[in-house]
């Protein structure tokens, strides 16, 4: 079935003539850039967005995959960070990111002649929150994945069978996902969200997010001179680990965890949890819908 829907997903790139990939190394959109680069040849083009909320790992990889595979490619500084209503970080947070994200790579498509713009959204996630999709819609960007009817178990099917790097990559997402909503996105957290990450997946860690929390609101007054002006409000940052529910005895085992838990302190976190639920896709969706 995923090699007809395969066939399909090249007559459909191909029939766009030309088409710029919105590219971010991730199981989707390579394998969306390397079918584009294999029917359009120079009529394709990968851009990929670079912001804070990218990891430099992810794109440092996603330039070497396209290196590999001789996709061009282009990177692009977006100004999500510029715009209040993405840092205020409401529940349509992804909707400021992919408008960003469309408003600019508009001009690129049209400057260079490109017929098409499109992105990796696949025929899973028509059932998860998106409102990255809504953004889509307005700048008439195209999903071919989810146009054909891919899942994603059909994408890392058939990234296995052209021998693409990602096809058992870990599910990706941008760093600001891992802040819940209603807590200002900074610079600042994505920094620990990215360094702790980092060390879980250079202990072997496979699924992994560290969600940051801000606990606030808590005021200790001196006992000595109890006045007013004297009070202190106190804020803490607390990392909410999850990592795949096959891995949580591996972080618990051989005093890993205290590793873990200094490691993350030293970051700048004054508490470190493990979610006893595990990792699972948009958690922090929940809240959302």
């Amino acid at each position: 079935m995923s090699e007809e829907k395969l066939e399909q997903l090249r007559e459909l790139i191909r029939s766009f003539g030309s088409c710029l990939v919105a590219y971010s190394g991730g199981v989707d959109s390579v394998l969306l850039a390397r079918v584009a680069r294999d029917v359009l040849s120079d009529k394709s083009l990968a851009v990929i967005a670079d912001s804070p909320s990218l990891p430099r790992r992810e794109l440092q990889e996603a330039l070497e995959i396209a290196d590999q595979f001789q996709i061009p490619i282009r990177v692009v500084r977006t100004k999500e960070f510029e715009n209040p209503d993405y840092l205020a970080n409401p529940t349509n947070r992804c909707y400021f990111c992919k408008h960003e994200l469309f408003e600019e790579l508009t001009p690129i498509a049209r400057g260079d002649g490109f017929a098409v713009i499109a992105y990796g959204e696949n025929a899973s996630d028509v059932s998860d929150f998106r409102p990255g999709a809504r953004a889509a819609a307005e700048f008439q960007v195209r999903a071919p994945l989810k146009e054909v009817g891919l899942t994603k178990a059909e994408i890392r099917e058939l990234s296995a069978h052209l021998g693409l790097p990602t096809a058992d990559k870990p599910q990706m997402a941008c760093l600001s996902s891992r802040i819940p909503y209603g807590e200002p996105v900074t610079e600042e957290k994505l920094k620990m969200i990215e360094a702790a990450e980092n060390f879980l997946r250079d202990l072997g860690f496979y699924d992994v997010r560290v969600r940051h929390h801000e606990l606030q609101g808590r005021t200790v007054v001196s006992t000595v001179a109890p006045k007013p002006e004297q009070a202190e409000h106190l804020s803490y940052s607390l990392a909410r680990i999850e990592v795949g529910q096959a891995e949580i005895p591996k972080l618990l085992a051989n005093e890993t965890f205290t590793r873990v838990a200094e490691a993350l302190k030293k970051l700048g976190y004054t508490h470190v949890t493990l979610d006893l639920q595990g990792y699972r896709r948009g958690s922090l969706n929940q809240v959302a819908r």
